[in-house]
């Protein structure tokens, strides 16, 4: 028969505790940041995964709005500083029920400001009236909300997922 005894004292349980703390919280976080965003299309079983941040340069935006399958034109149309408002009216509502189709949520954002890039769509899938742009709002090279739409005046907007069809 053997006895093994132990002489802990509090600040040794403390130490080891906070350790084991801390480990557990870096695994959290790096988990955390290293997560993309994956998207079920709830029509197959396939599953998507896009990437959000390192958005620094022109080139980052084009082939950002690539993985969506939408080819753009190379320059932008336009690129203007805007604000996020901190309280959300209905507009902004409705735009950020449209960001969270893709795993993306503009309320961490509110009172920031942050560039919308925009550029002309070239293969929409279907012939509408007006231009069709694809709108890209960035902050600290991260993608944080992103559209489609017409410039058409009873036209539409949509989240980056709408599927385009084969070769279109």
């Amino acid at each position: 028969m053997f006895i093994v005894s132990f002489k802990l004292n509090r600040r040794k349980i403390l130490v080891t505790v906070l350790i084991v703390l801390l480990g557990i919280l870096l695994a959290v976080s790096m988990f955390v940041k290293a997560k993309d965003v994956k998207i079920f299309n709830t029509l197959q079983t396939e599953e998507f995964a896009f990437y959000f941040t390192g958005i620094k340069t022109n080139t980052d935006r084009v082939e950002f709005l690539k993985q969506f399958g939408w080819v753009v034109q190379e320059d932008t149309i336009e690129i203007i500083e805007i604000q996020i408002p901190e309280e959300f009216d209905q507009v902004y509502a409705n735009y950020n029920a449209i960001q969270k189709e893709i795993g993306l949520d503009l309320t961490k954002y509110r009172g920031k400001r942050v560039k919308r890039y925009t550029y002309k769509v070239l293969n929409y899938p279907i012939e509408v009236q007006g231009e069709v742009r694809a709108n890209l709002l960035v902050y600290k090279n991260k993608v944080i909300a992103g559209d489609i739409m017409t410039t058409y005046m009873q036209g539409f907007m949509h989240s980056l997922l709408y599927k385009v069809k084969d070769g279109a």
